[in-house]
């Protein structure tokens, strides 16, 4: 183990010291037996009424996508309408698994660690194995409820908000709409709009791996991304390692396109209503910060040049700045002027949702 941590964490990332034990047996329960780990999660901390306020934000996301779809002018008819019938098959999967995985068929001691590991690792290998030849299983979650993260699924077509990362200080019920929106709305939006990324965009409603774009929607398709991969290309990451701007390309695609939706869906929600200021800033200030604070972060050089170098995500403060810019709401909210460094000229903002 020590050599282990010598050379995986300590020389890779930079880490001085072991994580505790807790840590550690959490996170194996959760990696061997995470559905019977996140049903006791849920039971304490993610009740039906919140789960039925983050699917009013996800329709009102996805109602704003649709939006956007309808209006694209750069996009064909042909193209709208397969992206339309792609939106309205996408299944939101919210919280945790509709049918809880049944793992009493593992035997579990308290004086046997080494037992207990082989015996949930032989209980998930077979049920793997148990799914060859079998159709696909869309209600299959690949994360465990738990999960601070989210994903998704493009051979089934789905976005997954696992419980975990629909709590404070990501999502909190008793704060006002515009930090929830800026940074739980941006995760939402972020997962849809990866279904029409780089990558994303090859598959269709089915989940099945088929070219529905014309030639033309296609290149006016990459020359916008292009405006991506050529920002985030100009970011340093750390000392002399640049931003990989094709390597993180669906992810910025999702972080501004998610973001861009979130704001939209947001000012649809309260188009009745008139927010007051609070803390000193502005329902639109807030909104910005809310997304903005998803990203805080600390992280050792060591592990910020690894990352740089094989991680599909730019880093933190590049996902936050480098969407924020293509934004004029926010140059607006915070009166920033044309030229100074969280703006863009007008011609120059990168869109491609």
């Amino acid at each position: 183990m020590a050599e282990d941590f010598d050379f995986h964490l300590r020389y890779l990332t930079g880490a001085q010291e072991l994580q505790p034990r807790w840590r550690r047996c959490v996170r194996l329960v959760d990696e061997q037996l995470g559905e019977a780990l996140g049903r006791a999660y849920v039971q304490k901390a993610f009740t039906p009424e919140l789960k039925m306020q983050v699917l009013a934000m996800v329709q009102r996301i996805e109602s704003a996508m649709e939006r956007r779809l309808r209006t694209e002018p750069w996009m064909s008819e042909s193209t709208r309408r397969a992206a339309i019938e792609k939106l309205h098959a996408m299944r939101n999967k919210i919280g945790y698994p509709d049918k809880w995985r049944d793992y009493s068929s593992v035997a579990i001691a308290r004086d046997d660690f080494m037992g207990n590991v082989q015996r949930a690792a032989a209980f998930e290998l077979d049920r793997q194995l148990a799914k060859i030849g079998r159709p696909l299983d869309r209600n299959e979650w690949w994360m465990t409820p738990p999960t601070v993260n989210a994903y998704f699924g493009g051979q089934t077509n789905d976005i997954n908000f696992p419980a975990g990362i629909l709590q404070p200080p990501l999502y909190d019920p008793k704060m006002d709409a515009a930090p929830n929106y800026g940074d739980t709305g941006g995760t939402i939006g972020h997962e849809l709009t990866h279904g029409f990324d780089d990558t994303g965009r090859l598959y269709d409603a089915r989940g099945n791996l088929r070219n529905w774009w014309t030639q033309d929607d296609e290149r006016r398709f990459i020359e916008r991304a292009k405006c991506l991969v050529d920002q985030y290309a100009a970011y340093t990451a750390v000392d002399d390692v640049n931003v990989d701007g094709l390597l993180t390309l669906s992810e910025n695609i999702a972080d501004l396109g998610g973001e861009m939706l979130a704001y939209e869906a947001w000012k649809d929600a309260g188009k009745d209503q008139k927010p007051a200021d609070r803390d000193g800033l502005t329902p639109d200030q807030r909104f910005f910060v809310g997304f903005a604070q998803w990203a805080c972060e600390n992280i050792r050089p060591e592990r910020a040049r690894e990352l740089a170098l094989t991680d599909d995500h730019a880093p933190s403060k590049d996902r936050i700045n480098g969407v924020v810019v293509n934004m004029p709401e926010f140059a607006k909210a915070f009166s920033c002027k044309v030229g100074t460094p969280m703006t863009k000229a007008p011609e120059k903002l990168c869109s491609v949702w």
